[in-house]
């Protein structure tokens, strides 16, 4: 479990594991930061904790996030929509897409768990 107070710690911990699981560059930054969103939505919008699981799977890293928050209040697209340029929050999700290569939201009452992963063969030099 994590809260607040863990974000920065887990966010090194991922950016050294993925490295050593063959990331690098833009694509091990990509992926920092989407993990980054999905722990600060997990906190802020989840009840305040979360679970975090990160592996390697078929040349990829792929990382979990769950909360046991209400869930999402509205309806899941299937592809989350980029907000307005002028909208001050709600970006994680979006850019939790964007920079991954796979994305998968699960959200109803006993939560939200977001499963995203960066295949490693596509790693920068």
């Amino acid at each position: 479990m994590f809260d607040r107070s863990s974000i920065t710690a887990l966010r090194h911990a991922v950016a050294s594991r993925a490295a050593d699981a063959g990331l690098g560059g833009d694509r091990l930054d990509d992926f920092v930061v989407a993990v980054n969103e999905l722990l600060t939505n997990a906190v802020r919008h989840g009840g305040g904790l979360g679970r975090v699981a990160l592996w390697c799977a078929d040349d990829a890293v792929v990382c979990e996030v769950s909360d046991t928050g209400l869930g999402l209040t509205d309806p899941v697209p299937e592809k989350p929509v980029r907000p307005a340029t002028t909208q001050p929050g709600g970006w994680g999700l979006w850019l939790a897409e964007e920079l991954t290569d796979t994305f998968q939201l699960i959200t109803g009452a006993g939560g939200t768990t977001v499963r995203v992963s960066s295949r490693v063969s596509l790693r920068e030099s």
